[in-house]
């Protein structure tokens, strides 16, 4: 069957575009008479839909017109009212595209399309919530400050197994992960007093504490040791960091 008439499939239905069926009519009056004389028997937004294609003019430049999506039923109702061999010819085209629109098997295949479209939709956002599902756990645990190791843990629990320094692929685990802090800078890895302590970048974020606590030596002097801590802030940033990552 040739094409009299593109077609378009919008929300599952097929349409054609008004002005393209009244230049095949070879309808005499202007578009918008045709338009306000035929169209108010029918229904906007269900019949036809209002929309706006461009043409070039002589100079080159572009004009906007309006036009009209209709559905194939109200097409075919345009080319009775035309009362012309050329509708009878356009009117025969458009119940053949029914006819070939409503054949089962063809149902059957725009449902199975329908099918597989809605299933790599699910797909995107079962992707783009995946972070979000997965570091429930360390929701859970972001009320209290806990270890870098206990950190490892989380983030191993949330399907994150290895981790990447300087380039190098490495096993997630407590000294690997201060690595990583120390590498991408949230740890300072100067040796010293302030080794494994936080950046004052990564203070800044709020992702770490530093917790006190004091020990006697032997020899009666007192020791301070300090812990780093990640904050529950942390925590969230950290295992949201690494999915994305991996995702």
């Amino acid at each position: 069957m040739n094409e009299l008439i593109k077609v378009e499939i919008k929300n599952d239905t097929q349409v054609v575009s008004a002005r393209e069926l009244y230049k095949g009519l070879e309808i005499k009056r202007r578009f918008s008479l045709w338009v306000s004389d035929n169209f108010k028997d029918f229904i906007e937004n269900v019949d036809f839909t209002s929309v706006r294609k461009s043409t070039v003019v002589n100079n080159g430049a572009k004009r906007e017109l309006q036009d009209y999506a209709i559905t194939i039923s109200m097409a075919k109702e345009l080319c009775m009212m035309s009362h012309t061999e050329l509708g009878k010819e356009y009117r025969k085209y458009f119940l053949e595209l029914e006819r070939k629109w409503n054949d089962p098997q063809e149902v059957v295949k725009r449902g199975y399309a329908i099918l597989q479209n809605e299933n790599a939709r699910l797909k995107i956002e079962n992707q783009e919530m995946k972070p979000k599902a997965l570091f429930a756990d360390s929701v859970a645990t972001a009320k209290t400050n806990i270890l870098v190791s206990d950190l490892s843990k989380i983030v191993k629990q949330n399907g994150v197994h290895k981790i990447k320094v300087n380039g190098v692929e490495i096993a997630m685990g407590p000294n690997n992960l201060f690595k990583w802090l120390r590498a991408n800078k949230y740890l300072i890895s100067r040796k010293g007093m302030d080794y494994n302590m936080p950046t004052q970048h990564a203070m800044n974020l709020g992702l770490f504490e530093v917790k006190e606590s004091t020990r006697t030596a032997p020899d009666g002097h007192v020791i301070i040791q300090k812990t780093t801590k990640v904050t529950g802030k942390g925590q969230i940033y950290f295992v949201n960091k690494f999915l994305k990552d991996v995702a």
